[in-house]
C-alpha cells in the first residue's frame, strides 16, 4: 500500500473519530455501558441467590425441558424477540444448556433473534405509514431515533451485543430508513453476543 492510500485511510479513520466524538458517540457508549454493567451484576448476584436458598434454576430448567417441547419453546423465544424482546434471551441460553444439543439449539436462537431484529426492521418501517402510529412512536423514542439516524451501523452493533433489546434498535432503524442490508450485517454480532453469553452461562447450569 502506497503512502499517500495509508495516509487517506489514517486521514478518513481520524475524521469519523472526531465526527463521534463531536456528536457524543463515545459518551453515549460509555454511559449505557455503565448503566448496563450495575443490571447485569445485580441479576448474577440474584441468580446465584436464588439458586442457593430458593429453588434450584437446574431444576426448574430440567422441569421446563420435560414440560414443554423443544419447538413450543422456541415459538415462545422468537415472538418474544419480534415484540421488542419481552422475556431475557439469558433464560433460553440457560435452557439450550439442557437440551439434546446444546449447541445447535443456541445457534437456533441466535439465529431465531437475529431474524426477529430483521422482521422487526419491516414492522419500523411500516409504522410510518400509520400517521398516529408515527407521531406516538417519534415522541417516545425521539432520543433513539436521533442516535440512530446519527451514528447508524454502531448503533445496531451495540444493541446486538449489549443487554438492551436489539429489536428496539432495529425498529428504529426501520422507521428512519436506514439502509436494511447494513442491518442485515452489523446484526450480525448478535451471534457474538449469544456466543459470549452461552459460555458464561452454561459454567452456571449443569
Amino acid at each position: 500500500m502506497s503512502k499517500q492510500k495509508k495516509k487517506r485511510k489514517k486521514s478518513k479513520t481520524k475524521l469519523l473519530h472526531q465526527y463521534y466524538s463531536y456528536t457524543g458517540f463515545y459518551k453515549f457508549i460509555g454511559k449505557s455501558l455503565r448503566k448496563s454493567i450495575l443490571p447485569i451484576v445485580l441479576v448474577v448476584v440474584a441468580i446465584i441467590l436464588f439458586n442457593n436458598y430458593v429453588y434450584n434454576i437446574n431444576d426448574g430448567l430440567h422441569a421446563m425441558t420435560e414440560t414443554f417441547s423443544t419447538v413450543g419453546v422456541l415459538i415462545v423465544f422468537f415472538i418474544s424477540e419480534t415484540l421488542l424482546g419481552i422475556i431475557p434471551p439469558e433464560i433460553f441460553i440457560a435452557w439450550s444448556k439442557k437440551t439434546s444439543d446444546p449447541v445447535v439449539t443456541l445457534a437456533i436462537l441466535a439465529t431465531l433473534s437475529y431474524t426477529g431484529g430483521l422482521i422487526t426492521f419491516f414492522i419500523g418501517k411500516a409504522t410510518l405509514r400509520i400517521k398516529s402510529v408515527k407521531n406516538f412512536l417519534e415522541v417516545k423514542m425521539e432520543k433513539q431515533l436521533k442516535n440512530t439516524s446519527k451514528w447508524g451501523g454502531f448503533l445496531i452493533v451495540v444493541g446486538a451485543l449489549l443487554p438492551i433489546p436489539f429489536s428496539i434498535t432495529c425498529l428504529t432503524a426501520g422507521m428512519i430508513k436506514y439502509p436494511f442490508k447494513g442491518v442485515v450485517l452489523f446484526g450480525l454480532f448478535r451471534f457474538l453476543r449469544f456466543a459470549v453469553y452461552a459460555w458464561a452461562i452454561f459454567k452456571m447450569v449443569d
